[in-house]
């Protein structure tokens, strides 16, 4: 990809303007506590956790919705994958087929983990929230994504160790919420953890020194990634 192309990254990408459909069915938080969270309008905060849902179908074939009574739908039939295909090319938008199948997205299966903001001297600008989720029970993800060399479950340490030999290079948010992954010991606990209220909002700087060029974080710790954050290769 012309963008962060060799680099391990979450399934995710950017909000469409289908993804604010106020018709789309909703189990959980309501849009305003999410806009408190996000420090966005109730709209913006609605699109944002609908586009994590579609990205998170799109790419993995997980579909964080169901109907009535239903933990999750589960759609690995060859008549779902028909489904995420047309969604990926746009033929229908996620709130149709929600409508269509009857299904309510369920926000309550979601939590905001994080804020990030690229530097403001990067010719590639970002705004970009982080979201954690556990797997539902009875459901597997799928390498099902076009925009993907190779698509697998890593140990978020394993993961880390694997960027430190120079095996897996990731941009800093990746690697900042591995980090930050690998101090629970459960899924559970990770959901526990995501932070109440409004998320504090992460945008680093670029330093140059005699060193070479690092990453320089609102806490004042530097990191050195493997390329420029926001650089293609």
């Amino acid at each position: 990809m012309p963008f962060a192309g060799g680099m391990t990254a979450f399934p995710g990408g950017s909000v469409d303007p289908d993804d604010a459909d106020a018709t789309i069915g909703w189990v959980g938080p309501p849009a305003a506590l999410w806009a408190d969270s996000f420090g966005c309008s109730e709209p913006l905060a609605r699109a944002l956790v609908c586009a994590a849902v579609r990205e998170t179908f799109e790419e993995s074939g997980v579909l964080l919705a169901a109907a009535d009574g239903v933990e999750v739908e589960v759609a690995e039939t060859a008549e779902w994958e028909a489904e995420r295909r047309a969604l990926v090319q746009r033929e229908h938008s996620l709130a149709e087929l929600l409508t269509r199948r009857g299904l309510r997205l369920r926000a309550d299966l979601l939590r905001p983990w994080a804020h990030w903001i690229t530097p403001e001297d990067e010719p590639r600008r970002y705004d970009t929230r982080f979201f954690v989720a556990a797997l539902p029970a009875g459901v597997a993800a799928r390498d099902v994504s076009g925009e993907a060399e190779e698509a697998a479950w890593v140990p978020a340490a394993d993961a880390l160790a694997q960027n430190e030999r120079g095996e897996r290079p990731m941009f800093l948010p990746t690697l900042v919420t591995l980090t930050d992954i690998t101090r629970f010991a459960t899924v559970a606990n990770v959901l526990a953890a995501a932070p109440p209220g409004r998320l504090e909002t992460v945008q680093p700087r670029l330093e140059y020194t005699a060193e070479g060029e690092f990453v320089v974080m609102p806490d004042g710790s530097r990191w050195r990634p493997p390329i420029r954050l926001g650089r293609s290769r």
